[in-house]
C-alpha cells in the first residue's frame, strides 16, 4: 500500500536567550509506517563523513534498532544501528563496523559516527568521549541518489519496513558533514556550543518528510 507523505517544513532552530531551541521527533511506539525522510542540501556522494544526532530509547536489548538510514535502489549505502546486544554499528554497503560501547538508553544520548576512505578510520563518539579506531572500508564512496529516513530500515528504496526493526524513542539534532570533524569540533557540540552546521544535513534549516504518527516538539539544548 501507498504510504501517504506528508511534507512538513519546519522553522529553524533559533537562540533565544543564550539557548538554542531545537525540533525533536518522537516515534511512540512500533510501526512499519511511520518514518521521517530529511531532504539533503546537496548529494550524498561521500568519501569521508561525520554524522551527529541526540537520541533516547526504552528499548534496552530487546531487538535490534535502526537510528539512521541512507539507500539507494539496491544498496544500503549508510545505515546506523543499535544491536541486538547493545553494540553499535554502522553499514557500508555491505558487512558493518561494531563498537562495544555503553548501552543507550532512555537518558539522552549524544553520538557521533567518523569515517574517512583514504585511511578507512571509522570511530564513535558518545557524549563527546571517542572509542577506539577501527579500519574499515577502505577506498570506499558512499553512493548518491537515494533517500535518507529516520524511524525505519528500508529493505526496498523508499518502503518494505519491518516493525520490529523500527526505531522507538525520540531524535534531534541530526547533522551530516562532508568530513571528519575535529574531535575538539564534537566536544563542542555535544556541549551545546555554535559550531559550523553540517552542510550535507543542517538540523536547523532541514527540510522534513513526516509519514505516519511522528510527533515533533521543540527544547532548549
Amino acid at each position: 500500500m501507498r504510504l501517504l507523505v506528508v511534507s512538513f517544513v519546519i522553522a529553524f532552530s533559533a537562540v533565544l536567550a543564550g539557548s538554542v531551541v531545537i525540533k525533536t521527533l518522537v516515534f511512540q511506539s512500533e510501526s512499519n509506517n511511520s518514518f521521517v525522510e530529511l531532504i539533503p542540501m546537496k548529494p550524498l556522494n561521500l568519501r569521508a563523513f561525520t554524522l551527529c544526532m541526540r537520541l533516547a530509547t526504552e528499548l534496552k536489548g530487546e531487538r535490534e534498532v535502526i537510528l539512521f538510514a541512507y539507500r539507494t535502489g539496491n544498496f544500503d549505502e549508510l545505515n546506523v544501528w543499535r544491536e541486538l546486544d547493545g553494540r553499535l554499528s554502522f553499514y557500508l554497503s555491505g558487512p558493518g563496523v561494531f563498537f562495544d560501547v555503553p548501552q543507550i538508553s532512555a537518558l539522552e544520548t549524544h553520538l557521533c559516527f567518523t569515517w574517512d576512505s583514504r585511511s578507512g578510520a571509522a570511530t564513535v563518539f558518545m557524549d563527546g568521549r571517542k572509542s577506539l579506531t577501527k579500519i574499515y572500508k577502505k577506498g570506499h564512496t558512499i553512493r548518491p541518489g537515494g533517500k535518507v529516513v529516520i524511524g525505519q530500515d528500508p529493505d526496498a528504496f523508499l518502503g518494505d519496513y519491518d516493525a520490529k526493526q523500527s526505531f522507538v524513542g525520540e531524535i534531534s539534532d541530526v547533522n551530516l558533514w562532508d568530513t571528519v570533524l575535529a574531535a575538539s569540533t564534537i566536544q563542542d557540540i555535544y556541549t551545546g556550543k555554535r559550531v559550523a552546521r553540517g552542510n550535507v544535513f543542517d538540523w536547523e534549516t532541514i527540510d522534513l518528510k513526516i509519514n505516519g504518527q511522528v510527533d515533533v516538539v521543540t527544547r532548549e539544548l
